[in-house]
């Protein structure tokens, strides 16, 4: 049994959720709670294996109260926040903080989208449990030095889901001025993908934006797939180029890292690296493969830094990984690689 425990100050919400978290049965509601002082105590009783947290609550926020329970007692929390560009930039720093997973809060007026959000907060309650809490917070990067060779017709992909943000951090802020073009599809909702890009690009050393559409894909910059949007990479010329389609969920997600691994297989081809990071379910397992297939070389995050080893462990299970490597090491091994292939050395 998962013991849950909800935090929200809206009672609504927090009958919803809880209602949610007794209907399933692998589920044990331990308290419900209404601000950060109750939860305290709840946490202290019950011990919970997840927490579902609100961003805002009266007394004591619910950063202040994740950033003292992690270092008190380091628990799953799935973040409960709201579409808004403040909320984007608050769960962010909720993942930063050591939150496994994030929420949006449901639109009660609409009946099957709360089933459809039923799915989705059991769904993450699960991966949560699963978590290792350490796994991300203790990655300390390998400084990376520039590239020896020019690699202008390279383009690095990387496919990442739940603790994606922080181990795409860890990457990103690694690479060199010199490095290829990079495209990311990380599963996140609309309008946090643009926070989550900006947050980036203050960081890291390359020019990290939120793809618009259209735009060439030039040295030094990552270009983040918009949260409602499958990002694609074709051939232009002596180009590669961005587009973004508003199609179904591929692999149960709109952007898909599927979709994304496929189009550079297609564009790129031998020239291209990918890299699969943390995340729930199975999307880019299919992408890796056609990669690979293609002579493109492949990357998967190992299981001892993985907060969520879904991902890279389905990538590795179609056997065309080639290296699978701890997240600290994944930076320094993309340039170490990009320079083999710029001495025409075949990885």
């Amino acid at each position: 049994m998962i013991k849950v425990l909800v935090v929200d100050d809206s009672a609504l919400i927090r009958s919803l959720l809880s209602e949610i978290v007794r209907s399933e049965p692998e589920f044990m509601l331990v308290g419900a709670a209404s601000d950060a002082y109750v939860a305290r105590d709840l946490v202290n009783l019950h011990r919970p294996d997840v927490i579902t947290l609100d961003v805002e609550m009266p007394k004591v926020d619910g950063l202040t109260f994740l950033e003292k329970l992690m270092k008190a007692r380091p628990t799953a929390v799935v973040m409960i926040s709201s579409l808004t560009e403040q909320g984007a930039d608050v769960t962010l720093r909720a993942l930063e903080l050591g939150a496994v997973d994030y929420l949006a809060k449901p639109k009660l007026d609409i009946a099957r989208g709360i089933e459809d959000y039923r799915l989705d907060i059991v769904a993450k309650i699960k991966a949560a449990a699963l978590a290792k809490l350490s796994g991300v917070a203790k990655c300390q990067p390998k400084k990376t030095a520039g590239l020896r060779f020019k690699t202008t017709e390279k383009i690095i992909a990387i496919g990442a889901s739940t603790g994606g943000t922080e181990a795409i951090k860890a990457v990103l802020t690694e690479m060199p001025v010199d490095s290829p073009g990079i495209v990311i599809t990380q599963h996140m909702p609309p309008g946090f993908t643009s926070s989550f890009a900006r947050r980036l690009d203050g960081l890291c050393r390359i020019t990290v934006l939120e793809a618009q559409g259209g735009e060439r894909i030039v040295p030094g910059h990552a270009y983040l797939a918009p949260g409602d949007k499958h990002l694609t990479v074709v051939r232009s010329g002596a180009d590669y180029r961005i587009e973004l389609t508003d199609g179904p969920r591929v692999s149960g997600h709109k952007p898909s890292v599927d979709v994304m691994f496929q189009s550079v297989a297609e564009a790129v081809g031998a020239n291209a690296l990918a890299v699969i990071l943390t995340g729930m379910g199975k999307d880019g397992a299919a992408g890796i493969r056609s990669i690979a297939e293609q002579g493109g070389f492949t990357m998967a995050q190992d299981e001892a830094s993985s907060l969520i080893f879904g991902m890279p462990q389905e990538a590795i299970k179609t056997g065309c990984v080639k290296q699978i490597v701890s997240l600290d090491e994944v930076s320094l091994r993309l340039i170490e690689v990009l320079n083999l292939m710029g001495k025409d050395y075949r990885i």
